[in-house]
């Protein structure tokens, strides 16, 4: 008789390490461009929509302000970025991408593309678990945000 509470049987495990095997492979992926897996998404989110206020880039990545505002430092002294107050709002913080930040978004697009490619992954079934994980997120988010 199938264990149904097996380790091996759930999800929460699954992408527990489908997780952690994320992190690997950008972690190969971004390394010569010295970036981490979160300042690699704060370029995502700048590539988007450049000129972004700390409370919108916290919203958009879920990250506590205290969290972005190290790990915007450190980018910024990178290079990636500059951290700006408006003259007319001083309590404000716009994040806006340098142009070494703007163009290494074509490079870092290729060696992600070139990778996925390589691996044999079917952006086809990548586009269906992409929709399957945000209807989970979507049902996990009502759950523990009662």
């Amino acid at each position: 008789m199938e264990n149904k509470m097996a380790l091996n049987n759930q999800l929460c495990f699954s992408i527990y390490n489908a997780n952690r095997l994320f992190g690997r492979f950008y972690q190969q992926i971004l390394a010569p461009y010295q970036l981490t897996y979160t300042q690699y998404l704060v370029l995502l989110a700048l590539w988007e929509n450049d000129q972004r206020t700390l409370h919108d880039l916290g919203r958009e990545l879920h990250l506590a302000s205290n969290t972005l505002t190290s790990l915007l430092k450190r980018m910024e002294t990178a290079g990636w970025l500059v951290r700006l107050r408006p003259e007319k709002d001083r309590r404000q913080l716009i994040v806006q991408l340098t142009e070494k930040g703007k163009t290494a978004q074509d490079q870092i697009e290729r060696d992600l593309s070139q990778c996925v490619s390589e691996n044999n992954l079917d952006p086809t079934k990548y586009q269906q678990l992409l929709a399957d994980n945000e209807k989970l997120i979507a049902a996990l988010r009502g759950i523990v945000d009662k």
